[in-house]
């Protein structure tokens, strides 16, 4: 909210892979304007499973591995102004290699955080709430929303209709027989996205005995192919000219250790309904709604890192993290 720009930087391994983390929350002031920060500093230390961070209400509110914590924050806050509190311990299902819990805060004040799966979990006629989005609303441990999923990756609200989104990072290596696919969904009550039984709505994965039922499962209109890994998203907030005005944009992480389709897309969002249009990259080129926007790391070299979180500032710029190399970078028209 001041414009310096906060980063979660954790330690703890995930499966993507990243490296050199500073365990903690940094934030980057540029208090000469020049588009580059002026130094790193340490926000809160100590924090080796640290991901989601929201500013909501006059607090900072983040990620400490299962517990979500909120801290006072004023505008041009560079430390904390006051002790921390426990908002949530999410330990409804506690994933080794999905650990990461990102949140953001609906137009109705509405707080949803993810919470990640495992890649073996296996089809239960119950369905029990693993992997999946929870609502913060002042019980211990939030309340279940959503279900269904393996890794949400990433939790973004978009301004005006009241919508928010999930990416749904899919099972590994489950492209044909299993038809699998990473998603990004919109996040609502009720809904059940299929895994660990069903790739999508009436696709069961293949080899889950006894055939599991998957007419309930929810259906996506934004699908990628296994390993393309959208990984962040954000929202055009109309400052940039067409085709890219309003658009949802994110961020591909490509496949481990080959980088294969990482770039950055924009997807194009109904003026109407505040949803994404319907768009998919399963056929190996973009369909639909999906638009490359930045492309050039997965050129075989291995020496760009990898795409990682987006965020858009109030000024217009986009801002792209890579969390293979620590850069952070902005890209703006020229207009702005």
């Amino acid at each position: 909210p001041g414009g310096e720009l906060f980063v979660s930087s954790p330690t703890t391994s995930t499966t993507g892979g990243g490296q050199g983390g500073m365990s903690s929350i940094a934030v980057l002031p540029d208090d000469d304007h020049d588009g580059v920060a002026d130094s790193v500093l340490t926000f809160i230390d100590s924090l080796p499973s640290t991901q989601g961070l929201l500013f909501a209400g006059g607090f900072l509110y983040y990620q400490d591995a299962t517990r979500i914590m909120r801290v006072p924050y004023a505008v041009g806050d560079r430390a904390p102004s006051g002790p921390s509190q426990e908002v949530a311990d999410i330990t409804i299902y506690s994933s080794i290699g999905h650990w990461p819990k990102t949140l953001d805060i609906a137009d109705d004040g509405t707080m949803y955080v993810g919470n990640g799966g495992d890649q073996g979990a296996l089809c239960d006629p119950a369905h029990p709430f693993q992997g999946g989005i929870l609502q913060l609303d002042g019980t211990p441990g939030g309340t279940p929303v959503a279900k269904g999923f393996r890794n949400p990756i990433a939790v973004r609200c978009a301004r005006g209709h009241d919508r928010c989104f999930a990416i749904e990072l899919g099972k590994d290596s489950s492209q044909a027989p299993d038809f699998g696919r990473e998603k990004i969904v919109p996040i609502r009550q009720g809904d059940d996205w299929g895994f660990p039984c069903c790739a999508t709505q009436n696709t069961p994965y293949a080899n889950v005995m006894p055939t599991p039922d998957c007419s309930t499962v929810a259906a996506e209109t934004e699908s990628f192919y296994i390993g393309n890994t959208p990984f962040g998203i954000d929202f055009e907030p109309g400052a940039w000219p067409a085709p890219w005005t309003g658009a949802a944009f994110v961020s591909l992480h490509g496949a481990y250790g080959l980088w294969t389709g990482a770039r950055v897309i924009a997807i194009a969002m109904d003026p109407a309904t505040g949803l994404m249009l319907p768009g998919s990259d399963l056929g190996g080129n973009n369909t639909g709604s999906l638009a490359d926007f930045a492309t050039g790391w997965d050129d075989g070299r291995h020496d760009h890192g990898r795409p990682a979180p987006v965020a858009f500032t109030g000024d217009g710029r986009l801002f792209l993290g890579n969390d293979n190399d620590g850069t952070i970078v902005w890209i703006a028209p020229l207009s702005l």
